[in-house]
């Protein structure tokens, strides 16, 4: 893939953004990820979002997920302007952090990213700018040092995610299959947050629970609900989501070479390979149909299934982690007399 998008693919992409708007009814949100975004530079990052903002309406979510490396003032009035709002990746204090997140260089990007922090949470508009910071778990890190390092960052919201893994090639930290490092990681997290009287959100504790009572998660890898995602590369190639890619090589790529160039994304999204990609959503081992917890674990993500001798039909490979994770809510959630 191009390394940057081109101007014509700025157009093409938002030419099919605005077309999709008129062509179905249920909302969206475009994200911009990579890779990193802002590796684009101040010139093409002001193309790119006013072409989207101008063919976008002006209360349709558009978002950035940044390493925050290259944040800078202008980069902020940018996304003032062409109201973008921004999250940020970081997964702890600088051991944590620099233990995976690297530059090129192989040193550690912990010093550029609090500093991209501070300008964001520093920003007269940071109410709207700043939407939160996106956290990968590290089950050997301590969760109570996580969480206050994470909380004085000040954002008002935190996304912890599973690491990347599958049966085949275990996630780091995890022993077996059976093992629940994560669970337990998340469990201690829990009691940190509900103690916490001026908690920030955090999306992966809040869906749980907002499941356990009934209601609907907000985002993909918990529950029942659907989320149709459509990755569109720089050269403006439509392809799967791109955590398919950790399970095999070309895992995210449709057999029919789709592009924002040359297709409607309604035409795409209707078709008979979309929709068996959407339906890879829903979990289809006999061990995740027969669950107790299906409801709101939901068979977990696609990615986290995947085994070389049985592909997707498998339990997530943080089965029992969930598992741990859901049963404690839930007898928190009668402890307090929320469900019977």
């Amino acid at each position: 893939m191009p390394p940057l998008i081109s101007q014509d693919t700025n157009k093409a992409l938002s030419s099919a953004l605005k077309d999709l708007v008129a062509d179905q009814a249920l909302p969206f949100a475009a994200v911009l990820h990579g890779g990193e975004p802002l590796m684009l530079g101040l010139r093409k990052l002001r193309e790119l979002l006013k072409s989207l903002r101008e063919s976008l309406p002006d209360t349709h979510p558009i978002s950035m997920q940044t390493n925050g490396m290259l944040i800078t003032n202008e980069v902020l009035q940018l996304c003032v302007h062409y109201r973008v709002s921004i999250s940020v990746s970081i997964d702890g204090p600088k051991l944590i952090n620099d233990q995976f997140r690297i530059d090129h260089k192989g040193k550690g990007t912990y010093e550029k990213v609090v500093a991209g922090i501070a300008l964001l949470n520093n920003h007269k508009e940071s109410d709207f700018l700043y939407a939160g910071l996106l956290c990968v778990i590290n089950p050997h890190s301590d969760p109570s040092k996580i969480y206050s390092f994470l909380k004085e960052l000040g954002a008002a919201s935190i996304d912890f995610l599973y690491r990347d893994g599958n049966h085949s090639v275990l996630p780091f930290g995890k022993e077996s299959l059976e093992s629940i490092e994560y669970g337990e990681w998340l469990c201690t997290l829990l009691d940190i947050y509900l103690s916490d009287r001026a908690a920030p959100k955090i999306r992966f504790l809040d869906d749980i629970i907002r499941l356990e009572l009934g209601s609907q998660g907000i985002k993909e890898g918990l529950g029942v609900t659907d989320y149709g995602i459509a990755i569109i590369e720089t050269d403006g190639a439509i392809t799967k989501n791109d955590t398919l890619k950790s399970t095999f090589n070309g895992a995210d790529q449709f057999s029919e070479k789709w592009s924002i160039h040359t297709h409607r994304l309604s035409e795409v999204f209707n078709s008979e390979e979309f929709k068996q990609y959407y339906a890879m959503q829903r979990a289809t081992s006999s061990a995740c149909t027969s669950c107790d917890y299906i409801n709101t674990c939901g068979g977990g993500m696609p990615l986290h299934r995947w085994s070389d001798d049985n592909g997707y039909d498998n339990p997530s490979v943080y089965c029992n982690d969930q598992k741990k994770i859901i049963s404690t809510v839930r007898s928190r959630l009668i402890l307090e007399g929320l469900v019977a």
